[in-house]
């Protein structure tokens, strides 16, 4: 059989379709790949074989009778351990939830799952979501696929890295803090955080199973190896909720453009409050001379009317009402008086006023108008994702005292949150896609913003970035 690890979920679905391959067999196929590889990542972490072997076997009896097929027919996929699956153990990493069986599929999965794709198993996580690494004490630690002795990021971190592992062709991420682009850029793979509110994630954990909150922030979004593939993903997330599917349809505006020639970059690659490596700043910096030799604008200098130090600030306040959902009262109050209000994370905004909230909300929407404005003149904004690339594993606590090494210097841990938070927290669309390996042959990646709801821009730039570099590497030991 024709070995479809590293091969799309367009392709793989096509060649379900056309009678080239069994979902069957590509559902053994899988299994098989997992048993031999997985053991040093530990990406994968609750599988579901019996369902997926009927899942496939009724696939390949719809193949058979020549009925209608989904965009994902017959295709194996994994899926972040945070989305409820039905009838599949799914723990978000927390010991309280090790036995934990939904009754339904969390929205997204439904998505997917009504798209005929056959889940195969589950992806590890950071305990809630609530990390830029993944591990927890439900399965332990997850390793990057191009470096064991490092993370593949956090939260999707499992998701990540079973992509690189060629384990799935497409996955799901969610996304507060960078928990799709994160481990997109460690992992080497392609992620989409969309603009907020465009996809529902009713059945994420956290909220507790059964909440039907969606989180200040976050979102939901599709994580794949390809371009083409996160786009498919998306094009099946997007949609109106259940509070609004009665009334409301989603139809998102055209990439502003498909052609270079045409297309207006603003390149915001460094500043003094998160400083960038040298390396990384040097790769992202020649995919701004790709660009510009293919036809685009380009500027270097362009930015929103706004310090990063302002947009910092706000995210840092918002997201800790935006997680204080997850802490008893108790907890928050025992936060607001230990957290060292330069430690990140927001736990010391947890408590906060809800007046205090409201201003910090002020100051977003002001912001968002700003970037409205700025995007009259630029299509896209091309922005780092993160100072450094994958870090050494380090589950030293608390986590608000880690530190990072950015060539020599010690930034604070939640620096690999600054170049994405400032982007979720005024609810902007995002693709991360890879655009090479460094000198110690970790992939790097480079965040591609849009305005909101004009995701389709994002991934059309994505997609020239991926056309003009060597687009998804495979790790040397997965090949």
């Amino acid at each position: 059989m024709t070995d479809y690890a590293y091969q799309s979920a367009i392709e793989t679905a096509a060649a379900v379709a056309n009678g080239s391959v069994s979902s069957r067999d590509l559902v053994a196929a899988a299994y098989d790949r997992i048993n031999r590889l997985d053991g040093p990542i530990n990406a994968v972490v609750r599988r579901d074989e019996e369902a997926a072997y009927a899942a496939a076997d009724a696939a390949d009896a719809a193949v058979s009778a020549r009925a209608a097929l989904g965009p994902l027919h017959g295709v194996p996929i994994t899926l972040k351990d945070s989305l409820q699956t039905k009838g599949l153990i799914t723990t978000s990493g927390a010991p309280e939830l090790a036995d934990h069986v939904p009754i339904e599929d969390a929205a997204p999965v439904k998505a997917y799952r009504d798209a005929g794709a056959v889940i195969i198993a589950k992806t590890n996580l950071p305990i809630w979501a609530g990390d830029v690494q993944s591990y927890n004490d439900v399965y332990g630690t997850t390793s990057n696929p191009y470096d064991f002795g490092r993370s593949p990021g956090g939260s999707s971190g499992g998701s990540g890295a079973s992509l690189a592992a060629g384990f799935t062709p497409i996955e799901i991420g969610s996304d507060i803090g960078g928990s799709i682009r994160n481990p997109a850029a460690m992992c080497g793979v392609v992620g989409h955080k969309p603009s907020y509110g465009l996809c529902s994630a009713k059945g994420q954990i956290p909220g507790l199973p059964g909440s039907l909150t969606q989180a200040d922030i976050a979102v939901v979004g599709p994580m794949a190896r390809t371009v083409a593939d996160a786009k498919l993903g998306l094009d099946l997330l997007a949609g109106a909720d259940d509070w609004h599917g009665h009334a409301w349809t989603v139809e998102l505006p055209p990439a502003r453009t498909t052609t270079t020639r045409d297309l207006r970059v603003a390149a915001w690659l460094d500043d003094a409050e998160c400083p960038i490596g040298s390396e990384i700043g040097s790769m992202l910096e020649g995919v701004t001379t790709l660009l510009s030799e293919a036809g685009a604008k380009v500027d270097t200098e362009a930015r929103p009317d706004f310090t990063f130090t302002k947009a910092l600030a706000t995210f840092d306040q918002l997201i800790g009402g935006a997680l204080s959902g997850s802490w008893s009262n108790a907890e928050i109050e025992e936060l607001a008086a230990a957290s060292d209000p330069e430690g990140g994370f927001g736990t010391h905004h947890a408590a906060q006023r809800h007046r205090s909230w409201l201003s910090a909300n002020e100051r977003r929407l002001q912001m968002r108008r700003k970037w409205k404005t700025f995007f009259e003149d630029w299509d896209v904004c091309l922005m780092p994702v993160s100072p450094r690339a994958a870090i050494q594993h380090d589950h030293s606590e608390p986590m608000t005292s880690r530190i990072i090494n950015v060539e020599g210097t010690e930034r604070p841990y939640t620096d690999q949150m600054a170049w994405m938070g400032v982007i979720g927290v005024v609810y902007l669309p995002s693709t991360v896609v890879p655009v090479g390996l460094d000198s110690e042959g970790l992939p790097v990646g480079i965040q591609i913003v849009g305005p909101f709801l004009e995701d389709n821009t994002c991934l059309a730039v994505a997609q020239m970035i991926e056309d003009m570099t060597d687009g998804f590497v495979p790790p040397a030991s997965f090949q």
